[in-house]
């Protein structure tokens, strides 16, 4: 027979159904649930997983970060967000703003300007590829001249050819 398992009393089963009610995002709302269950109803973490719908060492996991830590565990930032960015979006904004003025009096301002300018910034080296995503994030695109002429008859231009002289 497996083993009920328990949960530290950080707070009361009441305070939980607060903390379900005034919580948004379905993640939160589920751990708490797990938490939930323990204190109502305490049984076997796989029972719990299979109610909750998470997998059994997700539960065992929250469970112990919630015993040791308390509520902060499970209010934690999530998922997601620019926890690894060099700069913050503002200071993005900034640093290529330098590289705006020039693109808008007509200058070229190329991956490697930019990505010379960024590792000297950072002071160390960056793919280039992470200056590509930093010019997506600010909606800057490659502007490439069209294939052919808006205004061209391609009538006119299958005509000439045939009837051109060829050297």
């Amino acid at each position: 027979m497996a083993r009920r398992s328990t949960v530290a009393s950080h707070l009361s089963a009441q305070g939980v159904m607060d903390k379900i009610k005034e919580t948004k995002g379905f993640w939160r709302i589920q751990k708490w649930l797990v938490i939930y269950n323990l204190l109502v109803d305490p049984r076997p973490l796989n029972e719990i997983a299979r109610h909750v719908g998470l997998a059994w060492q997700t539960v065992r996991n929250l469970v112990s970060q919630y015993n040791r830590i308390g509520p902060e565990a499970i209010e934690s930032p999530g998922k997601g967000g620019r926890r690894r960015a060099y700069m913050t979006v503002r200071e993005e904004v900034e640093f290529l703003e330098a590289f705006f003025e020039k693109a808008s009096t007509g200058q070229v301002a190329t991956n490697s300007q930019i990505k010379r300018a960024l590792e000297d910034r950072l002071d160390h080296r960056v793919h280039k590829t992470t200056v590509y995503r930093l010019l997506a994030r600010h909606g800057w695109r490659k502007i490439v001249p069209r294939p052919s002429h808006k205004q061209a008859n391609e009538a006119e231009q299958e005509e000439f050819k045939k009837n051109s002289r060829r050297a």
